[in-house]
């Protein structure tokens, strides 16, 4: 099976690599391969490499940024995905691409559900909303949110840095999900492409938090392996205190238990999986 990989440089990107079954022959792009902006060199790209299944773990991620920078992040998480499902569709390849919980507006009281109507209130949603309209039924749309992994640019990483600057900070209490390991996701997609799963589906760790409690359970844990010397202080603040320029969902929990039962594998808690993350992150030095 020849797999191409977008996004190679990113978190997903990364763990996708080191977690592929033995069939898979694996490639791997990054901006310094191919500009996502550029339709007819991606187009010629994926002409060259032909791969059985594509899947595409690149997006324009800047939420705030994409306030100002919004036609960068359709090209990017639209735009781009037409040309790569017309590609597919022309070789015969099966594609993977993965969304986002921003899709969805944060009102529910429930899990979201993958097939639960989309009502995205920020930018960065709507261009990913977008790209999910150009996949084919016979495509594979995986959800997930809160995505982070050991050595990547995430919420763990900022606040491990401020808690080695600061003795207090302040966290948003009143957005609720679950933090995903970038690692479990990459399993569950390649689990997914093995049993030729198609339509959508939602991957996220088990458990429920706010940012708040993540950025407390990150300094217990940090703690604990020596990554931090001392507990620092960890207020609660409403969003409204700490403004965007992007709105994002209140409630962003996704409901995953399609996924497991069509795969037969247990959650992990996200509580679990940031500790081995943290470790991981400790042997990193």
């Amino acid at each position: 099976m020849k797999v191409l990989i977008t996004g190679a440089g990113g978190q997903l990107g990364g763990a996708l690599q080191r977690t592929p079954p033995g069939n898979a022959e694996i490639n791997a792009i990054d901006v310094e391969d191919v500009d996502l902006t550029d339709d007819g060199m991606l187009r010629a790209r994926l002409a060259v490499e032909a791969p059985d299944v594509l899947i595409n773990a690149a997006a324009y991620t800047a939420v705030d940024r994409a306030e100002e920078e919004e036609d960068l992040a359709r090209a990017i998480n639209a735009d781009a995905v037409a040309v790569m499902a017309d590609a597919m569709r022309e070789s015969g390849g099966r594609m993977v691409h993965v969304s986002t919980d921003f899709v969805f507006d944060g009102a529910s009281t429930q899990p979201y559900r993958p097939g639960d109507e989309r009502a995205p209130l920020s930018a960065y949603g709507r261009t990913k909303a977008q790209g999910e309209d150009h996949l084919r039924p016979e495509d594979l749309l995986v959800r997930t949110a809160w995505v982070y992994e050991a050595g990547g640019q995430n919420f763990v990483a900022t606040m491990l840095r401020l808690m080695l600057e600061r003795d207090e900070l302040a966290v948003v209490v009143d957005q609720i999900g679950s933090p995903t390991r970038a690692e479990g996701l990459a399993r569950t997609i390649w689990s997914l492409v093995a049993k030729e799963a198609t339509g959508t589906w939602h991957h996220a760790d088990a458990g429920v938090c706010s940012w708040y409690d993540f950025a407390v359970a990150i300094a217990e844990e940090a703690q604990e392996i020596g990554l931090i010397a001392r507990m620092p202080t960890i207020r609660p603040i409403p969003s409204s205190a700490y403004p965007t320029p992007a709105r994002r969902p209140a409630f962003s929990l996704l409901d995953c238990s399609s996924t497991r039962e069509f795969l037969g594998e247990a959650p992990v808690h996200w509580r679990v999986n940031l500790r081995a993350m943290l470790q991981d992150e400790a042997a990193r030095g």
